[in-house]
């Protein structure tokens, strides 16, 4: 978890799951709220990070050796924790970030297989052993996700293309963070409507503000 001033929620999960809409909605409450609210993204949230994210994702650049995609993601985030999150926690705003250091154990680590191990190290070389203090998982099963991904039309990406065997032990990845760190995570069930799942996410952002507010206050002299 942080210990900087400010509190940095994640938003992960498969794709398809629609945390992209949800970081909206969660952003425009906290926003109308008065709250100084940082919506950002990985890979990119920077000039450097989305050059890099351009590179990653475009199919045209497949197949992508998994060390050479571990690298470009690893050093895409180094420059967003630098850059963006850790100055904004440090100033105490409430960052929202669409994908963080659990979509790399998802996707590299359960996904590519890349050594638990190496994505431990990488982590700390990138962030600075800087941790969410809550994680938000939508859930779903990854043959419903990109079903969803589908009816947007347009070109899937690099990512998105991959084998629903990919996917599915991407999602296993993720649950298996969840299980292992249950104080962080908390798994949102993705099947239900936009509505209901706004109201679960809203809920659990809430109560971890109103704790992050009381300790804030109890740490004042």
């Amino acid at each position: 978890m942080t210990s900087l001033p400010g509190f940095f929620i994640t938003f992960e999960g498969i794709e398809g799951g629609g945390k992209t809409t949800q970081i909206r909605r969660v952003a425009d409450r906290l926003s109308s709220m008065g709250v100084d609210v940082l919506v950002t993204r990985e890979p990119g949230g920077d000039p450097l990070a989305e050059s890099i994210r351009r590179l990653l994702l475009d199919p045209a650049n497949a197949p992508v050796a998994p060390a050479a995609e571990l690298l470009l993601y690893a050093a895409a985030r180094a420059q967003h924790v630098a850059r963006v999150i850790r100055p904004a926690l440090e100033s105490g705003r409430v960052v929202l970030c669409d994908r963080y250091s659990d979509s790399t154990d998802a996707y590299q680590g359960g996904g590519r297989g890349v050594d638990p191990e190496m994505l431990r190290t990488l982590h700390r070389l990138a962030t600075g052993d800087l941790k969410p203090d809550l994680t938000l998982l939508f859930d779903l099963d990854p043959e419903e996700g990109l079903a969803r991904i589908g009816t947007r039309g347009g070109e899937k990406d690099r990512m998105e293309g991959e084998t629903l065997a990919f996917h599915r032990s991407v999602r296993e990845a993720f649950l298996n963070a969840a299980r292992r760190e249950p104080e962080r995570f908390r798994v949102i069930d993705a099947r239900r409507n936009v509505d209901a799942v706004t109201d679960v996410v809203w809920a659990e952002v809430q109560t971890a503000l109103e704790k992050w507010k009381i300790g804030r206050r109890e740490a004042c002299p």
